[in-house]
């Protein structure tokens, strides 16, 4: 299951709803799901059922502005995926300095459930989807 936190332009709304099954979902579905929870929330409309019972939470501070920062795990949540604004940045590229786009990630996560590895192999597989969409949705 994934917990989703919902934000509203005034800040990190407290409710947030819960994207259950979500394995088991395509990228339609968990987006269709998406959008309701979010209109839910901002309508006020989430039960406590809605929102109980995640694993998971992704957490956008990006649409704020975070350039970076650690979220903190909602116990008893086994991890939070932060996602932070996308921002032109330099990198060394094939030997040179190129302006890029660039958003930092941070994972945090409960040691005691999930691995090092894991977590580290997680965090590249969203680096490959958010620099190129396809590897996600052909499950490459």
């Amino acid at each position: 299951r994934v917990s989703i936190s919902l934000s509203q332009s005034s800040g990190i709304n407290a409710e947030y709803g819960v994207l259950r099954n979500v394995e088991t979902m395509s990228y339609a579905e968990i987006e269709k799901g998406l959008n309701n929870l979010g209109k839910r929330a901002r309508d006020g409309a989430l039960a406590i059922e809605d929102m109980d019972g995640g694993t998971f939470t992704v957490s956008n501070g990006g649409v704020f502005g975070s350039m970076f920062g650690t979220p903190i795990i909602n116990l008893p949540q086994s991890a939070i995926l932060g996602m932070h604004s996308i921002q032109e940045r330099p990198v060394a590229r094939n030997g040179k300095v190129e302006i890029r786009p660039m958003m930092y990630v941070a994972l945090t996560y409960d040691h005691r459930l999930i691995d090092g590895r894991e977590a580290v192999t997680f965090l590249k597989r969203i680096k490959s989807g958010v620099e190129d969409p396809g590897v996600l949705l052909l499950d490459l």
